[in-house]
C-alpha cells in the first residue's frame, strides 16, 4: 500500500558546492584547468607540505561576493577562515581550509517560479573553502582492492551555498537547483558542469506531521550527480522516512549514499556534528576585511537577474511568457536575442527563430555561448522575411548556407536567385494554370471537399520552386476559386 504523503510535510535544505572559474587555486598559483594529467597541477601549498603559507586568491573572494549579492545576502565586512579537521586519503593536510563562524555572505534568498507563483528559499550562508583531491577506484585503472589519489583538485576554490530548510518537495528542490545554476552561469563564475564536479549537491531532509512546528530527525543524502538525481533521491528518502514513522520506528540521523543505478540510498556513516570537525581559526590566513567601496564596485558590474530580464522581455518586446523563459534561460542567448530584437521590428519572429533554428544548431555544437551566425546576420535574414522578399521556408535554406559558407543572406539570395515572388499578376497566371490542369479536383472542391485547397497551394509552390509568397498565394487562390 502506498504511503499517505498528505499527512507529512517534507523539510529540505540543500548544500551546494560550486567550483569557481578562477584560473588559479584559492591559496596558490596552480592551474585549475580540468582534465590535466593526474598530479600535474600540484605544489607544496596545495599538497599540504609543512611550513608553507597560503595566500588568498582575490578573484575567488570577488566571485563569492557576486553570488552573495545576486542572492540578496548580507556581505560580511569581517570574515574569517577556519580549519575543518577530518581524515580522508585525498585530503593531504588532514584538514580543509573553510569558513565556519564568520562566513563571507549570509541571510539571503533565491526566487524562482513554480506553478505560476514565485517561491522564495532562504540562504543561510555562502562561504569560501578549498576543494579536496579525488580518489580513483575505477577497475580499469587500479589493481584489486587498491585506489589511486589525484591531487589536482586540491585547493580549487569553492563556494558552499547552504539553504534554509524551506524546500517542501523534490520538485521544488529541482527548480531551486535550476535557478541557482542559472544565476551562476549569468554571473560567469562557474561552468555548472556536474559531470566534471563543478557543481555538487548534498541534501538534508526530514519530515514532520502537517501542522507540527517541530522538525523531524534529518538525514543527509550524498552522491547525486544530476538535478533529476537529487529529485529522485529526495522522493525515495521522503518515502522511506514515512514508512519508518508509520511502522512506529524512529528515523536515525545518518549520511546516505544515493545509488542512481538501483534507485536506492544506503547508509554511509552516522552523521557528524560540527564539533566532530574540531573547527578552529586558520592561523596562516589573516581575516578578510571587505570595505563598502569594493562591494559597490562589484555591484555596479552585476548583470540583470534572469527573472527580472524575463519580465522585462515580456513587457518591452511583447513576447509570450513561454518564449521569454526560453530566451533568458542562458545569458549568452538572452544577449543574442536582445541584439537581434533591436534590429528586427517583429520580436515574436525573433524569438521563434532563436527557439527553433538557432537553439537547435547551438545544441548540436553543445556550446551555448556561440550562436551559429552573428546577431546582425540573423537580423538581416529575418528582415528579408518581413519585407516579403523571401519565405520562411527559403530563409531556413539560406540559414544553412550562411552557416556553411559564412556568407550574408543577401549575397546568397542574389547568387541563387531565391527572391520571393510577390507580384499578383505573375501569381494569378500560375494559379490559373494550376486550376486549368486540375479540373476534377476543382469540381470536388466546389462540391464541398475543401481540404483540396492545400493541394492547390502545394501545386502553386511546386511550380514556383517554393518562391511564391504563401500569404499572397492563399489570398489569390481563395478569390479565384470563389469566383468560379
Amino acid at each position: 500500500m502506498p504511503n499517505d504523503h498528505s499527512k507529512y510535510q517534507p523539510n529540505i535544505g540543500l548544500e551546494v558546492h560550486v567550483q569557481l572559474l578562477t584560473q588559479s587555486k584559492i591559496f596558490c598559483g596552480c592551474s585549475t584547468k580540468f582534465g590535466a594529467e593526474e598530479n600535474s597541477q600540484v605544489c607544496p601549498i596545495c599538497s599540504g607540505m609543512p611550513g608553507v603559507l597560503p595566500v588568498l586568491n582575490r578573484k575567488a573572494v570577488e566571485f563569492a561576493i557576486k553570488m552573495g549579492l545576486e542572492t540578496h545576502c548580507q556581505i560580511s565586512s569581517h570574515s574569517v577562515f577556519a580549519r575543518k579537521n577530518y581524515f580522508y586519503p585525498d585530503l593531504p593536510k588532514g584538514y580543509q581550509i573553510s569558513q565556519y563562524e564568520a562566513p563571507l555572505c549570509y541571510n539571503g534568498y533565491i526566487e524562482f517560479e513554480i506553478d505560476d507563483e514565485i517561491k522564495k528559499i532562504g540562504i543561510i550562508r555562502i562561504h569560501l573553502e578549498e576543494d579536496a583531491g579525488k580518489s580513483i577506484h575505477a577497475e580499469d585503472r587500479v589493481k584489486e582492492n587498491e585506489s589511486l589519489v589525484d591531487l589536482n583538485r586540491c585547493g580549487v576554490p569553492l563556494i558552499e551555498i547552504v539553504s534554509k530548510p524551506d524546500i517542501r518537495s523534490p520538485r521544488e528542490a529541482y527548480l531551486y537547483l535550476c535557478a541557482l545554476k542559472q544565476l551562476l552561469l549569468y554571473l560567469e563564475i562557474c561552468d555548472g558542469n556536474m559531470e566534471q564536479g563543478s557543481l555538487r549537491c548534498d541534501a538534508n531532509v526530514s519530515i514532520r506531521p502537517v501542522g507540527s512546528q517541530e522538525f523531524g530527525v534529518k538525514t543527509e543524502l550524498k552522491n547525486m550527480n544530476s538535478f533529476h538525481g537529487v529529485e529522485k533521491a529526495l522522493t525515495y528518502e521522503i518515502d522511506r522516512q514515512i514508512r519508518i514513522i508509520e511502522s512506529g520506528k524512529t528515523v536515525q540521523q545518518e549520511t546516505l549514499l544515493w545509488d542512481a543505478n538501483k534507485n536506492i540510498a544506503t547508509t554511509m556513516r552516522t552523521k557528524e556534528e560540527s564539533h566532530d570537525y574540531r573547527y578552529f581559526p586558520e592561523p596562516d590566513l589573516v581575516p578578510i576585511n571587505i570595505d563598502q567601496s569594493w562591494i559597490d564596485e562589484i555591484n555596479s558590474q552585476m548583470p540583470e537577474l534572469p527573472l527580472q530580464r524575463r519580465n522585462r522581455f515580456m513587457s518591452q518586446y511583447h513576447i509570450p511568457k513561454y518564449d521569454a523563459n526560453i530566451v533568458t534561460e542562458n545569458k549568452a542567448i538572452a544577449d543574442y536575442y536582445e541584439q537581434v530584437a533591436e534590429l528586427v521590428p517583429d520580436s515574436k519572429l525573433v524569438s521563434n527563430w532563436i527557439m527553433g533554428e538557432i537553439l537547435y544548431r547551438i545544441k548540436e555544437k553543445k556550446d551555448l555561448k556561440k550562436p551559429p551566425i552573428s546577431g546582425t546576420a540573423l537580423a538581416e535574414l529575418l528582415n528579408l522575411i518581413i519585407k516579403g522578399t523571401i519565405s520562411e521556408k527559403i530563409a531556413k535554406g539560406i540559414l544553412i548556407e550562411m552557416i556553411s559558407f559564412n556568407k550574408s543572406a543577401k549575397k546568397i539570395l542574389i547568387e541563387k536567385n531565391l527572391t520571393q515572388i510577390s507580384d499578383p499578376e505573375i501569381l494569378l497566371k500560375i494559379i490559373s494554370e494550376v486550376i486549368d490542369s486540375n479540373p476534377d479536383e476543382v469540381v470536388k472542391y466546389q462540391a464541398g471537399k475543401t481540404k483540396l485547397f492545400s493541394y492547390f497551394i502545394g501545386q502553386v509552390m511546386q511550380k514556383t520552386q517554393g518562391k511564391a509568397n504563401p500569404h499572397l498565394v492563399n489570398k489569390l487562390l481563395h478569390e479565384k476559386l470563389s469566383s468560379l
